[in-house]
């Protein structure tokens, strides 16, 4: 027999009875009943209960066992009793009478149980992860991530992609966020970087001649923690494609991602037909870049009601260049309490308050009411409602001025409104899928309002719409060939067509005040590469553990991650980061100058 195991603990059933087994793993539960001692004994794949009576030749050292100790038993295999099987095991009609025992490795006191859904501070559950990791629930997270993995693997091998590994240790490039720098024994002074994404070595695999490039590929940027982003490190599916146009790529992923998402989305629906929705549009309709679909309300641009009206705070305002007044559409939301309750919310988000206006019916008619209604007369206030498409029982909630400034708040108002509002029977299990859309048309360039001087607002690398002449004409109104996909809220892909010529790469940093030298020094390997006959090529990155984080229904990226960083990036079980010994300074001409707080 196996020196450990002749089965594991998920295989043994009816057949088994009357057979000598070995089984090992851990002690999940105990219960004596009456001198007869019943252990469920747990390894990777299930649970067997086993029992122990004076009878057995180990019942002495039995009683000593205790939970979580890491055990071997050799016993028999016993049909249970009609009455009671356990049908909510794969071994429940059996269990083993224990002839033998070994205890492989004996457990200290717990600081966290296994056993059961007992709540415990994430600090403990980090520190001690290696325990956290064998409850129920953290065992299905890393399987279905490893599951995940290999599922998009082999769709993106069936779609003839070649999956190439590129460099860990690489040189320092702006990506949007600080570098992890590494430095080096041999070159005093001189710093490696660990990637913030392989997005230049990809871009140059195109330019290799290799048609079609992808790597689960670790990503490192020292990032401040969220609940949907790890601040140290993460794992992408990257990809990259030669000539393609930005439709291509859309079309290549989204059997792919959609794949995935039906197998493992446990019955839960997504959206085919994926929708292409402009940035511009996606800011104003839902405040955010990144929208969640499933909330079907879409913000409006309600200014010209409020130009010249009696509402003198909005009226005035508009008299600014480049100010608006957006109406939230609040169905349902008809209730002077609610309305309350909204604007108590907008000003614990910072803002003086939020107008509005709500519905009724007054026996003789529909009413509206609400301070606004009263200020801009009854013309305007049914204009808007007609505009928003609302009716009796319904509200509007109203926020103005530069579209920055309160964008973000008018996206959570919009999410808070769906969320807290009755819905019809139809929209009752509305979190019950995913709805995917890829975010198009994002602007290159921004504006400082202070020192009036452009610079990127997103990624400078992607090829502007137009080419040349775009970059020829105002700044601000050129769009690039990027997209993200947008699926609940998040963002689960970002992408871009690349700027492959170097001339519409020097114009593009020139216009966001970056010379042709240091365009050169910053990304030299990039340029030289497109001087030698670069194919026109794009791709994108899904993020895998924010991808997982969906699928297992969990808002905490870190539960879905074998081994994370708390939230000051700090690693409890390995205790990272540490002071570095003398001796590793000195072999790298470093010395650490402690920090003036």
């Amino acid at each position: 027999m196996h020196a450990y195991r002749s089965h594991t603990c998920a295989e043994l059933n009816k057949s088994n009875v009357g057979d000598t087994v070995r089984l090992s793993g851990w002690v999940h539960r105990i219960r004596d009943h009456g001198g007869i001692l019943f252990i469920d004994l747990r390894d990777h794949y299930g649970v067997t209960q086993v029992l122990c009576d004076p009878d057995s030749p180990v019942f002495k050292d039995m009683e000593k066992v205790r939970s979580e100790w890491c055990i071997r038993i050799d016993g028999n295999v016993k049909a249970r009793d009609a009455d009671l099987v356990n049908d909510k095991l794969p071994t429940g009609e059996v269990e083993v009478f224990v002839r033998d025992l070994e205890v492989l490795g004996a457990s200290e006191e717990l600081p966290l149980i296994v056993f059961g859904d007992q709540e415990y501070p994430e600090e403990t559950r980090l520190k001690y992860r290696y325990l956290d990791l064998r409850r129920e629930a953290m065992q299905k997270n890393m399987i279905l991530r490893s599951n995940v993995v290999a599922d998009l693997r082999k769709r993106m091998w069936a779609k003839e992609f070649n999956e190439f590994q590129t460099p860990i240790i690489t040189a320092s490039s702006p990506e949007g966020a600080r570098d992890f720098l590494v430095p080096s024994r041999l070159h005093p002074g001189k710093f490696y970087a660990l990637p913030q994404a392989p997005q230049q070595f990809k871009q140059l695999i195109m330019v290799s001649g290799f048609d079609k490039y992808f790597q689960v590929a670790p990503c490192f940027r020292d990032e401040d923690p969220r609940a949907d982003r790890s601040p140290t490190d993460f794992y992408q599916l990257d990809m990259e494609m030669s000539f393609v146009s930005q439709q291509d790529i859309f079309d290549t992923m989204e059997p792919v991602i959609a794949g995935m998402f039906d197998e493992f989305g446990k019955g839960r629906k997504a959206n085919r037909d994926w929708p292409q929705i402009s940035y511009k549009d996606s800011a104003l309709w839902y405040g955010t870049d990144k929208p969640d679909l499933r909330n079907p309300i879409k913000m409006q641009d309600v200014s010209e009601h409020f130009r010249g009206s009696g509402f003198a705070i909005f009226a005035s305002l508009l008299e600014n260049e480049g100010t608006e007044v957006r109406a939230i559409p609040a169905p349902k939301g008809g209730s002077r309490k609610f309305c309350d309750r909204m604007n108590k919310f907008a000003q614990q988000e910072g803002l003086p308050g939020m107008g509005y206006i709500f519905w009724r019916d007054q026996g003789e008619g529909m009413e509206a009411a609400g301070p606004l209604a009263k200020n801009i007369g009854p013309e305007r206030t049914e204009a808007i409602r007609q505009q928003l498409g609302l009716e009796v029982g319904d509200a509007a909630f109203f926020l103005g001025g530069k579209p920055k400034a309160f964008e973000r708040v008018a996206g959570k108002a919009r999410t808070t409104i769906w969320e807290e509002t009755p819905k019809a029977p139809e929209d009752e299990n509305w979190r019950d899928s995913f709805q995917f859309a890829w975010i198009v048309d994002f602007p290159i360039y921004e504006k400082d309002e202070e020192t009036g001087k452009i610079d990127f607002e997103h990624n400078p690398f992607s090829m502007p719409q137009g080419g040349m002449d775009a970059l020829l004409g105002d700044p601000l109104d050129v769009l690039g060939y990027q997209y993200d996909l947008a699926c609940n809220g998040y963002e689960l892909v970002s992408g871009a067509i690349r700027n492959h010529r170097p001339e519409i790469m020097f114009k593009a940093f020139e216009l966001a005040g970056y010379g042709e030298e240091e365009v050169r020094k910053r990304f030299g390997a990039l340029v030289n590469a497109f001087q030698y006959g670069a194919p026109p090529h794009g791709g994108c990155a899904l993020g895998i553990d924010r991808a997982v984080m969906l699928l297992a229904d969990q808002d905490n990226i870190r539960e879905v991650i074998m081994f994370p960083m708390n939230q000051r990036a700090e690693d409890l079980m390995m205790n990272a980061p540490s002071d570095p010994q003398n001796e590793q300074l000195r072999e790298l001409s470093l010395r650490v100058i402690p920090r003036e707080d």
